[in-house]
């Protein structure tokens, strides 16, 4: 029976990454907290979500470089001839001219409308989201694993009960052969016999095979190569997981305080409050300072080069003022776009809280029923196994057909199946709602 742990919809939370020395692949037994470490700082969405908040943070120093003044020099060489206008003494000549121009520029914006300030302050919000974004991509890798991990788990010890199955299931080909031989049993028990050796057989391969499968998807994850060999580090058998004290509400509180997600939604409304402020900004007029020094070298003067350069220095030095008359509505749409913006942000707020809420409840009322299953499997499986074995007794001493035999150990893998998933289902809940009190994750 193969686990189905569904926690995509459940696990959302902040995981506590030590400064520890990194997995050695060479390693190949990983426990939990190796493969959370190894993976935040090989998996490419992580380095993809981590690159995301480097280039926020050239965003952010470079709307803080706006405030300063630019600076260009400019550097010409020309030649002319017949009629025309020296460009050193705007004088009107008819003659060849060599001229030379050199000049620095710079210019600087006073004021527009607040623009700047606020474009500054949106690209600091906006790096601080993404640095949110980057832990959340962390956490979305975390949930990929504690899932593979656990279910690979499981997988593990579905071989362990089907190679136990199957070495039960040979003994009782012999007995029944035995048995056949004697005269005591009719073929078609014989045949029965043989039917569930290649039954179990068949369960103990899918086991293998799902249980690769999940080793192949934590691989993945790893950004290991198919060379690498992986193999997980069985769990405590003694966790204590049932009779968890916990109340939803402040699970869910204290999940709204510091997940992720929550805090980037929150960054996502100022962002776009800031987005309205530059819009309404395009309302003003924009007011800037430009100065300029220059000199140049005209060949109809007389007067040597670096006389000339001397004497035709020149700087200027001004101030220009751009009133916003009609723009053809841009600014009125703009601002209203940016109103738009601010109350489709604050909806989707309100639908990660909604959507986080479900996700606290639902993982809190499974892990109550978890608690409970557990405690009906392990008495299912308990008493399944005494009846298997009284089953075996009895058809060792002829008591019992192969029907009712294969039917009691059916019984019996079904219920230690049962016990399994109900067991990691207990340690998922209990990990998750440990977690949504701050603990960390640790099998």
């Amino acid at each position: 029976m193969k686990l189905y742990i569904i926690i995509a919809s459940f696990l959302f939370a902040q995981i506590s990454i030590g400064q520890e020395t990194p997995k050695d692949v060479s390693s190949n037994v990983w426990s939990l907290e190796d493969c959370i470490n190894y993976a935040i700082a090989h998996n490419i969405s992580v380095k993809d979500a981590s690159l995301n908040t480097n280039l926020a943070e050239v965003d952010y120093s470079k709307a803080k470089s706006s405030r300063l003044p630019d600076l260009f020099g400019s550097a010409s060489q020309s030649f002319s001839n017949g009629n025309t206008i020296d460009p050193i003494t705007s004088s009107y000549v008819t003659d060849q001219i060599h001229s030379t121009n050199v000049g620095i520029n710079s210019s600087v914006t006073l004021f527009k409308g607040n623009q700047i300030s606020n474009q500054i302050k949106q690209n600091k919000i906006l790096l601080e989201q993404s640095i949110f974004l980057e832990e959340e991509a962390k956490n979305s890798i975390v949930i990929s694993l504690l899932e593979n991990y656990l279910q690979a788990l499981f997988s593990k010890e579905d071989i362990a009960i089907a190679e136990s199955n199957l070495e039960a299931s040979k003994t009782e080909v012999l007995r029944a052969k035995a048995r056949l031989d004697a005269g005591t049993i009719a073929l078609s028990d014989y045949t029965e016999a043989q039917s569930q050796v290649a039954t179990n057989q068949y369960n103990l391969i899918a086991a293998k095979n799902n249980y690769q499968q999940y080793i192949i998807d934590l691989k993945q994850l790893l950004e290991l190569t198919p060379m690498d060999d992986l193999e997980i580090e069985s769990i405590d058998e003694n966790m204590d997981l049932i009779n968890l004290e916990l109340d939803r509400i402040s699970i869910y509180n204290n999940a709204l305080n510091y997940l992720p997600e929550i805090e980037a939604s929150k960054l996502n409304v100022a962002a776009k409050e800031k987005e309205l402020d530059i819009a309404k900004g395009g309302y003003s007029p924009t007011l800037s300072l430009s100065g300029s020094v220059g000199s140049g070298y005209t060949s109809i003067n007389d007067n040597t080069f670096s006389d000339q350069f001397d004497v035709n220095f020149n700087q200027k030095l001004g101030l220009s003022l751009t009133i916003p008359i009609f723009n053809r509505n841009a600014t009125k749409s703009a601002v209203q776009s940016a109103t738009i913006n601010i109350e489709k942000a604050e909806i989707q707020k309100q639908i990660t809280e909604k959507i986080l809420y479900k996700k606290v409840e639902t993982a809190y009322q499974n892990a109550l029923s978890a608690q409970e299953q557990i405690i009906a499997a392990e008495a299912s499986k308990e008493a399944s196994e005494q009846s298997y074995k009284l089953a075996q007794k009895k058809y060792e001493l002829g008591d019992l057909s192969t029907t009712d035999l294969v039917i009691s150990q059916n019984t019996y893998t079904n219920a230690q199946q049962n016990y399994l998933q109900a067991k990691y289902l207990n340690i998922l809940y209990h990990q998750l709602l440990q977690f949504y009190q701050g603990n960390d994750i640790k099998l």
